[in-house]
């Protein structure tokens, strides 16, 4: 169930048992005209996404949701809700877990880490249809059980409380949402947004690899610019990087399969 004041504010909720997608049966309820501000939840997926069409293993016990927001912004500030998203995520698995920063991380642009380990992924699509801008947020989380055999080390939240549940985390979940969006709509309100991430941000200030279409490419992780891209320090000089996928050190594993 989503929390009272999510509810309150307008968010509804759609619970499934197996669906192929949560983030497919978004695109679905947008096409169908849905207004937007709508959870949807499914037990399982048979055919979960992460980023660049990468497969997301979905059983049981896990947490798999997408959010559908319609006309939330200008296409240009989208981006941003990736770290809008990211922060909800942590305040909700700081909230269920008792853990905090640094235990409980975000690595840039997209996971939860506890203990440098993988606990969640997020995943941003965005569509524009019948000239309105909406976007799609999917969730995968890490609740009772963890992938194994993947390239970087995963965990899973019940291993650090065993009393969490799906349900607990979605309720705690849908309530930061609601509060960093509202705070985010705030003028400026992206100032605060980004720097409530830097402070809850993995592998800060250390070396970090990004692989990059043209290739990886390693240097010591400064911060994040006012746009939320990420600043590299490398042997060539500074750089600035929109998107990427970023790994602890000199060295990239050969593949990865989250959001």
């Amino acid at each position: 169930m989503l929390s009272e004041g999510a509810r309150g504010a307008g968010y509804r909720l759609i619970v499934r048992d197996e669906v192929a997608s949560t983030m497919e049966e978004a695109r679905g309820a947008l096409a169908q005209g849905d207004p937007g501000k709508l959870w949807i939840v499914a037990r399982s997926q048979k055919a979960g996404r992460g980023r660049h069409g990468r497969q997301w293993g979905s059983p049981p016990g896990n947490l798999y949701a997408s959010l559908l927001l319609v006309a939330p912004c200008e296409p240009a500030l989208a981006p941003q809700l990736g770290f809008v998203a990211g922060l909800a995520l942590h305040d909700a698995a700081a909230a269920v877990t008792g853990l905090s920063a640094p235990c409980l991380a975000l690595k840039w642009p997209n996971d939860l880490l506890i203990d440098r380990a993988k606990a969640a992924g997020l995943l941003l699509e965005g569509e524009s249809r019948a000239g309105r801008f909406s976007v799609i947020i999917g969730f995968g989380v890490n609740v009772g059980s963890a992938p194994q055999g993947t390239p970087y080390p995963a965990a899973h939240l019940s291993s650090h409380a065993a009393e969490v549940t799906v349900e607990r985390l979605l309720a705690a979940l849908s309530e930061a949402w609601h509060r960093r969006f509202s705070a985010w709509m705030l003028p400026g309100g992206f100032g605060p947004t980004r720097a409530a991430w830097l402070e809850r941000a993995a592998f800060l200030g250390e070396t970090v690899t990004l692989r990059l279409p043209e290739g990886p490419v390693s240097g010591r992780f400064l911060s994040l610019d006012p746009g939320g891209r990420l600043e590299l320090e490398t042997a060539a000089g500074r750089r600035v990087i929109d998107a990427g996928d970023l790994y602890f050190g000199t060295a990239a594993p050969a593949g990865s399969n989250g959001p």
